[in-house]
């Protein structure tokens, strides 16, 4: 079984308000993903649907797409720590990419699940 990859494996330690930036970025991404999952769970309490699978399906997506932006933050967080000690480019894509495009598409489906239950209702 291969090794977890690491923030602290060999080369040089970053400077510390490198370290400590690449820690807020972190950070800001947990906060997103509180967020959005904070915003699941008030949409499954507080909008009124004439169907539990459109209550469902207004807040679940919410709810897994801000443990996904968790999960990846950490990683997005130790790929950059590691990018900093080697000398190597900081990697790109991760959860900005995978926030934009889901939240793009969370609108949509969350627009037409309104819409077909107001002309249901």
């Amino acid at each position: 079984m291969a090794r977890p990859r690491s923030a602290h494996e060999p080369g040089e330690e970053p400077d510390e308000r490198f370290t400590l930036a690449n820690e807020r970025t972190f950070l800001a991404w947990i906060r997103t993903a509180l967020a959005l999952i904070g915003g699941g769970l008030a949409a499954g309490q507080l909008l009124e649907f004439d169907s539990d699978a459109a209550r469902l399906g207004v807040a679940l997506p919410p709810i897994v797409l801000g443990g996904l932006v968790a999960l990846m933050s950490y990683a997005r967080w130790r790929d950059t720590q590691r990018a900093m000690r080697l000398g190597e480019p900081i990697p790109t894509g991760g959860p900005p990419r995978l926030l934009a495009f889901a939240i793009g598409a969370l609108a949509l489906v969350v627009a037409v699940i309104v819409v077909i239950d107001a002309l249901s209702g």
